[in-house]
């Protein structure tokens, strides 16, 4: 597990969250601490190196 910090799509802030980075690629839906709106994240790993991150606005 790693921890990666990144802005909220929602109201902008700080946030952090725990990723697995025994699976390679994998998108699943977390809420913000902050504003509790449902964020998708996309993590992207190659041996065990976080290579690429998404977090999107799902009520887009």
């Amino acid at each position: 597990m790693i921890e990666h910090y990144f802005q909220c799509p929602y109201c902008w802030e700080t946030i952090s969250m725990l990723l697995d980075s025994s699976v390679r690629t994998q998108t699943y839906v977390e809420d913000c601490e902050v504003c509790c709106n449902p964020i998708q994240l996309t993590p992207h790993f190659e041996e065990s190196q976080l290579v690429g991150f998404e977090a999107i606005n799902i009520e887009q």
